[in-house]
């Protein structure tokens, strides 16, 4: 097992403990003061130096103990050894709600721009740095979640001023209600809407926030959307007064390559990567407590497909509940729903899936999935 270390107070406790740091990952830190000498002075086999600074002799020392120095890639808009998920406010630095074309000017904005400035795929040296900052990511997410958590999959065209986004709003208020930490792809559209509703103490605050988004119900899809506009979108979701105090989890698990539709302001985190793929298959398998599938297009299928592939074999662990939310989207308009009974059927995961136009049983039939796990 590794131990990351990502300050100085903390490697100067570790050290003062007496341990060594073999097998031990040193993240992003500055141990070019001479006093820090000491620290590094013992068994170092197999300890990861990741975007630290260290003196010339520093170094020849660590690579002579066995240790593995992996520089700082200068010129980047990110944290190559990113080492903690992302929060709305990390993200959205620098963004004025007076000015909605200052979004250009965020983290956010100016990390996607750097990655088509890139293209796809990126040369060597940009595809690794990717690669790195996703697999931090990964870790950062395994760190924060607890219990059994439940992810929520829909389109991202939903507006705001529909019954549909209402919906999934009330959707949330019943997960939050219900303790579940909930995960969505942390864009707009349904992604949006349940970790709003998870956010609220309940329903009575369900109007108030539809009133406040009501000045930018429309999020203007495309690559070349006018920052201004995703500026307008932003600054309308900031503003809605959340309550404050405990509330379940929610999370984000947004992508860079579609970085033209901005993470939402209402997750607590976002576990953003730059490979959507790896994003897939993540948030799939960490959403060990089910996964509610909202009216969505060819991305929402593709995740319904991808999830029961993991429920069919057992690849990451007991098949977990799937629930289709929309009867008559799911069984008729994108009959996904009864390929994937019949696929199911006879196996374990056949008991788990449910098609229903009841959020309130799709939540009670993911509680009952907890209470037997």
């Amino acid at each position: 097992m590794r131990i990351e270390i990502a300050e100085l107070p903390s490697l100067r406790k570790h050290r003062e403990n007496g341990l060594d740091l073999r097998r031990t990952v040193l993240v992003g830190l500055d141990l070019t003061d001479p006093d820090d000498d000491s620290l590094l002075r013992t068994s170092l086999d197999g300890a990861l130096f990741l975007g630290c600074t260290l003196r010339p002799e520093t170094q020849r020392r660590a690579h002579a103990a066995g240790a593995l120095l992996f520089p700082a890639v200068p010129g980047l808009p990110y944290e190559v050894y990113r080492s903690r998920l992302y929060t709305p406010d990390e993200l959205f630095e620098g963004f004025d709600a007076s000015r909605p074309e200052s979004y250009a000017i965020t983290p956010d904005a100016r990390i996607y721009q750097h990655t088509q400035e890139q293209g796809h795929p990126p040369d060597p040296l940009h595809a690794l740095a990717e690669r790195l900052h996703d697999h931090g990511i990964s870790e950062a997410l395994d760190e924060v979640l607890t219990g059994m958590p439940v992810a929520v999959m829909g389109g991202h065209a939903l507006t705001r001023d529909s019954e549909g986004y209402r919906g999934a709003v009330e959707l949330g208020v019943q997960l939050g209600q219900a303790g579940f930490t909930v995960l969505t792809g942390g864009g707009p559209g349904a992604m949006e809407a349940v970790p709003l509703g998870v956010r609220l103490a309940d329903k009575s605050g369900v109007d108030d926030a539809l009133a406040v988004l009501a000045s930018a119900p429309r999020f203007a899809s495309g690559r070349s959307v006018d920052p201004a506009e995703i500026g307008r979108w932003l600054a309308a979701g900031l503003a809605v007064d959340l309550p404050t105090g405990d509330r379940p989890r929610t999370i984000g698990i947004p992508t860079w390559f579609y970085g033209h539709e901005p993470p939402n302001p209402f997750c607590e985190l976002h576990a953003k990567y730059f490979e959507n793929s790896v994003r897939e298959e993540g948030l799939l398998t960490v959403a060990t407590g089910g996964i509610i599938y909202t009216p969505g297009s060819a991305g929402t299928v593709q995740e319904v497909f991808q999830d029961y592939t993991q429920n069919h074999y057992g690849s990451v662990g007991p098949a977990a509940p799937m629930v289709f939310l929309g009867e008559r989207f799911w069984t008729e308009e994108v009959p996904a729903a009864p390929l994937v009974r019949k696929l199911a059927k006879g196996r374990p995961a056949e008991q788990w899936i449910l098609v229903t136009d009841d959020a309130a049983e799709a939540v009670a039939f993911l509680n009952s999935y907890g209470s037997v796990e």
